[in-house]
């Protein structure tokens, strides 16, 4: 699966990069991607629920770690066609912004 990992984490790094505030240096989807591909790379990350869950805690790792941007997070991966969906983080129905949030 290591090469299809590496196909869906650069899909999912995209996807989040896209929609990110504010934008990201290549740099930093770099760090993003191998987040992500290490979330992939992990024990029993088979169910798609708990893919999901483990990739959306990578991107929650690496805003915090960076404390200066938000994104959406990853709400569908199709491992066949690498296609992927987002969902943008609410409080209050605004969505998240970088910088200190609310």
């Amino acid at each position: 699966m290591s090469m299809d990992a590496s196909r869906l984490a650069s899909a999912a790094a995209d996807a989040y990069a896209a929609e990110a505030k504010p934008p990201l240096t290549e740099e930093l989807v770099a760090k993003v991607r191998d987040a992500l591909l290490a979330a992939f790379n992990e024990a029993d990350a088979t169910a798609e629920t708990d893919r999901l869950k483990r990739l959306n805690a990578a991107l929650d790792a690496f805003e915090t770690d960076l404390d200066a941007v938000a994104g959406p997070r990853i709400a569908s991966l199709d491992e066949t066609s690498a296609a992927v969906t987002t969902r943008h983080r609410s409080e209050a129905g605004q969505p998240l912004r970088a910088f200190g949030g609310q």
